[in-house]
């Protein structure tokens, strides 16, 4: 086998095409895909294609089994089931009996186990999904980190985290020393293949010879992603069942890092094995975005540039950086939060409606949607970052008070800007983004103002400011999911006296039940294999095509970002931004 070596990492082996075996006879090999199910058990399905395919193998040099994943014409693509795929040989079945293969295991490896993402959201989501009984019987945890530690010291950290549902049906601590008993440790190196070897032993010994099926999150900084794919792609996959990987953002810093990243993962994975996350996607209000629309014939024919004024998503957090400046400090808002966060809501808003609720057909109208934005101009765009400021008897540092940050720094803690999609619906319409740090107050939504009603009978009521007429949709992602729609309306009495108010769905009152934190919903979707609210590696590449010029010419022209008062409502630059656009901010009012 050809062997040359990459600069996508110091140590790892690439692995040439001559690697591969180009098969188009499909009754040689059969490919095992677990069927989705609300799991209490899993059951395997052996599925084959009707029409001539490439199927590739992955060779690890461990000599462990490939993963067979099916390609057509270079694209990832499932498998299609003969119509009488449910008829096996018998020659298969007692295969696959006789390898005592017939009940499956789930093995979660958090790579960056001793981390506070890992401590504060994804063992509090596990063990959530855990106590809703969401999960398999033969569960194995694994935290894989390089801090020095047993499995009872680890089951003590992660115990601090975990909390029971409101809901409490069963004794919470009789769960969570379930829960724990399945969980375990192996602390190593990241770029360490011997010691992704010898979790792999341990994992081999917890499964007890069963179909495995294996999933990874890393929890851990991008410089280093690559390096962990390769050992736990080559080391530590499973023989028999699936191996998926959950990688977090930030996914590079601009177009070309994005684009090297992928690469470098992709020559261990292919793209139906890697799970991008974004946990905003999992957000209650941004995944009832499409039931809101697609679902309720009142707002349909409304979602276009003939009625719709201006659409815009807004962030805000009511602190700094509170000791992540320096990591902070590589970043940026725009990177942070803007290029995927908000971007990613935006192109779910925007998208024209999907053949089917597959997850390729949402993510084709995503990636539609994306290529059909201007990329962002200066112009366009405000920057700021907070300074220190006496709130109340209390001093509130600046950004560069903060040690671990440049005191010449001007990475953005704030931004706003103004985006536009050029097709025959969104022509014309503003979509505002505006994100920042250390403002009044915490928030997360979408607001969406109409268009002013043609010669309003009753515009002598709301005088000149006729945007006190205008209908708005709001949703708030965060706090106090809520879904609210501004309406005008008379008051009671003998006068006519119009006033503005609202049509309230406030989710803690209509629906009591605690609702499932968004790491609970993409960690039971990365399990099942549901790609819907995961990112494609081409809808990556669209969004940073948007980003990427406007932040070069932001660094190479050292554009000192607009000082704003720790706890203000943020640089004066982004309502004069709104103004051009003739534009009010929503959140103001």
């Amino acid at each position: 086998m050809a062997i040359q070596f990459s600069p996508c990492s110091s140590s790892a082996p690439t692995f040439s095409t001559s690697s591969f075996k180009n098969l188009t006879n499909l009754s040689a090999k059969l490919i095992i895909i677990p069927s989705r199910t609300f799991f209490s058990k899993w059951v395997s399905q052996i599925r084959s294609g009707l029409e001539p395919t490439y199927q590739f193998e992955l060779k690890s040099s461990n000599g462990n089994p490939p993963n067979a994943v099916y390609l057509k014409d270079g694209l990832a693509k499932k498998p299609q089931p003969r119509e009488n795929s449910e008829l096996l040989t018998m020659e298969t079945s007692s295969r696959f009996s006789e390898a005592g293969l017939t009940e499956s295991s789930l093995s979660i490896t958090v790579v960056g186990a001793s981390g506070d993402l890992a401590k504060k959201k994804i063992f509090p989501a596990l063990f959530a999904l855990f106590y809703e009984d969401c999960l398999p019987e033969n569960l194995i945890v694994f935290g894989y980190a390089r801090t020095k530690m047993t499995d009872e010291e680890f089951r003590n950290m992660i115990s601090k985290t975990l909390t029971c549902r409101i809901d409490k049906r069963e004794n919470c601590d009789d769960k969570m020393d379930k829960f724990l008993k399945r969980c375990f440790y192996h602390s190593g190196q990241y770029n360490s293949e011997e010691h992704f070897s010898e979790l792999d032993d341990k994992l081999k010994d917890k499964e007890e010879g069963r179909l495995s099926n294996r999933l990874f999150y890393l929890s851990i900084p991008p410089n280093i992603f690559v390096d962990a794919v390769r050992c736990a792609s080559t080391r530590a996959s499973s023989e028999n069942g699936w191996t998926r990987v959950i990688v977090e953002k930030p996914f590079g810093r601009d177009s070309e890092s994005s684009r090297e990243l992928t690469r470098c993962i992709k020559q261990y994975l292919v793209e139906d094995q890697i799970f991008r996350i974004d946990h905003y996607l999992g957000k209650e209000l941004v995944e009832n975005l499409s039931v809101l629309r697609f679902s309720n014939i009142v707002f349909e024919p409304l979602w276009s540039r003939n009625y719709i004024r201006n659409v815009q998503l807004i962030f805000s957090e009511d602190f700094g950086t509170e000791g992540r400046g320096g990591y902070f400090d590589n970043y940026g808002i725009i990177r942070d939060i803007m290029q995927n966060h908000l971007l990613q809501i935006l192109a779910l808003f925007a998208m024209e409606t999907p053949v089917s609720l597959d997850a390729e057909d949402i993510r084709n109208e995503k990636v539609k949607a994306l290529r059909s934005m201007r990329p962002l101009q200066l112009e366009n765009v405000i920057v700021g970052q907070y300074k220190g400021h006496n709130k109340s008897g209390k001093m509130y540092s600046g950004y560069t008070d903060d040690p671990t940050v440049p005191k010449d720094s001007l990475t953005p803690t704030f931004a706003a800007a103004a985006l536009f999609i050029d097709n025959s619906r969104w022509d014309g319409v503003p979509f505002l983004m505006k994100a920042g740090k250390a403002l009044h107050t915490k928030r997360a939504e979408i607001r969406v103002q109409f268009r002013h009603v043609p010669g309003n009978l009753f515009k002598r009521n709301f005088g000149t400011d006729l945007d006190k007429a205008t209908n708005e949709l709001v949703l708030r992602v965060q706090p106090d999911e809520a879904i609210y729609l501004k309406i005008n309306n008379k008051v009671p009495g003998l006068g006519m006296r119009l006033d503005r108010s609202d049509l309230n769905l406030l989710y803690r009152a209509r629906y009591p039940r605690e609702i499932p934190d968004a790491y609970e919903r993409l960690l039971l979707d990365a399990i099942e294999g549901e790609r819907r609210l995961f990112i494609r590696s081409d809808e990556l590449d669209a969004a940073w095509a948007l980003f990427t010029p406007l932040l070069k010419e932001l660094e190479n022209k050292k554009i000192a970002p607009e000082l704003y008062p720790y706890g203000s409502r943020g640089p004066v630059g982004a309502h004069y931004l709104a103004a051009k656009h003739n534009i009010r901010w929503g959140d103001l009012s």
